[in-house]
């Protein structure tokens, strides 16, 4: 009777895991679960991903964060893999080719500060090591743990953000505002923005939830 049952349970008790952790609420459906679980606050210093995430929340202004992960594929596909060097080199036959692309967000002006800010990013690599020094010097090269109980907690923007995003813009950079930029502070890890209720809260560093 045992190994008639066995192979059934486990995949159930394993789903039972995977759908009813307490996560942060916004993550209840694919692909924003998996997101969540693996990727969302993980600290990233990889410069390549750091652009890639730079291009993406750009790409979800006026859009939802679910839209972009859902042609994320389809982005590093279209923009060869985010390497900036060649994006820096992309010219009116890129952009046509992009902009048949339905693949990915088809906005002109979105498409064309991704070409400018990998031109940009290139610039601030050079003068600073790597553009992972650069975005981290703005959180002192550390995450900043936040202690959330409830998403109306969680801000849009801060100090942070504001300064990242000024200088972001001044360098030449487009699509920074500071929602954008805090946005990709919580993608990053820059900043630990899971509820403490959520099991990735400690896990990325936060401390405990006291009961």
């Amino acid at each position: 009777m045992t190994s008639v049952l066995c192979p059934v349970l486990a995949p159930c008790s394993l789903l039972a895991t995977v759908f009813l952790m307490p996560r942060c609420p916004w993550a209840t459906t694919e692909p924003n679960i998996t997101y969540h679980d693996q990727e969302w606050g993980v600290p990233v210093h990889d410069d390549r991903k750091l652009f890639e995430f730079l291009i993406l929340e750009g790409a979800q202004a006026g859009l939802s964060w679910t839209t972009i992960l859902k042609k994320r594929e389809n982005y590093r596909k279209a923009f060869h893999g985010f390497r900036a060097e060649k994006i820096a080199r992309y010219g009116a036959r890129d952009v046509k080719r992009l902009l048949g692309d339905t693949g990915i967000v088809r906005n002109r002006l979105k498409i064309a500060a991704t070409i400018q800010n990998a031109n940009a990013f290139l610039v601030v690599r050079k003068e600073f090591g790597s553009f992972d020094a650069y975005l981290w010097s703005f959180v002192g090269g550390k995450p900043k743990q936040n202690r959330w109980r409830k998403m109306s907690q969680v801000p849009a923007r801060t100090t942070e953000s504001d300064a990242m995003s000024r200088d972001l813009g001044k360098r030449g950079f487009k699509f920074v505002g500071s929602t954008i930029c805090y946005a990709l502070m919580q993608a990053t890890g820059m900043v630990n923005d899971h509820l403490v209720s959520c099991p990735r809260h400690s896990k990325l560093g936060g401390r405990r939830r006291r009961r």
